[in-house]
């Protein structure tokens, strides 16, 4: 099934040209069928390469997806046009008495920040709040991750030495071999890693509900199922082009940011060859599982959705 995101929109013509559907709204209205929502606040700086990766992989699932673009209601990006964040994009608190079935949070290049020094921690709390009365499921990426555990489980973030980069072998747990969310996903798979922080798994407060759905040796914590609060929480950047942590490394270098190269990314190690992308099925079975696990637990009745959360908690 296609997605449905503006006529417009810069992403349309890159997913079209990849072969992804995408739906006009006028055409999606003909058809008797419930769209499923997805929200997408997007705290990235260049938002429309972030859309189109969170798109492309919205896209390729089996269920008509209804993509919203929400953005902080009083932040002004630096990094992108503002005719197209007045064209496209919605403040919070526009759509806060709206609900979705699904919400996603992306990261944001604050992480070296103390949470409460951002500028739009107050309103994101109270975002991740609102997600617990008004969205069925969430999924939390990188910094929104961090922002997240810390919100609901006061997780704390720590500095790393040296920034986490490149792609990284995670390992799914025995115990959590069974999730929904890791159909299809080997005992092992590739991921891109890109931050400067991490949370740790021996702060994960015991009776909280949250599930460890993959690890690395190296890097830590992935991937977090907080049952409690309807939540994934991904560390890391499986919605990444392949060229993304090049043109990170690359914008690092010419910054003189001291930056190691990407592990395990360029062919031979060479950053004149192009990389392999080595991550890009893992990426689509997990937004697959997700959207499918919303799919098959939602309410059709979209008004609903709160309703059935409070009854579970109250149960």
């Amino acid at each position: 099934m296609p997605i449905k995101i503006p006529d417009d929109l810069p992403a349309r013509r890159k997913l079209e040209a990849e072969g992804v559907v995408v739906m006009r709204a006028a055409d999606a209205v003909r058809q008797d069928i419930r769209p499923l929502r997805i929200g997408l606040l997007n705290l990235m700086p260049n938002k429309i390469t972030t859309e189109t990766q969170i798109a492309r992989l919205l896209g390729a699932t089996p269920l008509q997806i209804e993509l919203s673009l929400v953005q902080i209601t009083d932040h002004a990006p630096r990094n992108t046009p503002a005719e197209h964040m007045l064209s496209f994009y919605r403040p919070w608190e526009e759509v806060k008495d709206e609900r979705f079935d699904g919400f996603i949070v992306t990261g944001a290049p604050v992480e070296r920040m103390p949470f409460e020094d951002v500028t739009y921690w107050d309103e994101l709390r109270r975002i991740f709040d609102w997600t617990q009365t008004h969205v069925h499921r969430s999924l939390n990426i990188c910094w929104a991750a961090q922002a997240a555990v810390h919100h609901f489980h006061g997780m704390q973030k720590y500095d790393l030495p040296g920034k986490a980069f490149g792609i990284y072998r995670h390992q799914i747990p025995a115990a959590a071999s069974a999730s929904h969310y890791l159909r299809g996903l080997a005992d092992e798979f590739a991921v891109p890693v890109s931050r400067w922080s991490e949370v740790r798994k021996s702060e994960i407060p015991q009776g909280s509900g949250v599930i460890v759905l993959a690890e690395s040796e190296e890097t830590g914590l992935c991937l977090l199922d907080d049952t409690r609060h309807r939540a994934l929480h991904m560390f890391n950047h499986l919605e990444y082009d392949t060229n993304s942590l090049g043109d990170e490394y690359f914008r690092d270098i010419n910054a003189k940011i001291d930056v190691a190269l990407p592990a395990d990314y360029f062919q031979k190690n060479d950053p004149a060859r192009p990389p392999v992308n080595s991550w890009r099925g893992n990426a689509h079975l997990l937004f697959g599982n997700w959207i499918n696990e919303i799919y098959q637990t939602v309410p059709f009745d979209i008004s609903k959705i709160g309703q059935e959360e409070a009854t579970e908690v109250a149960a």
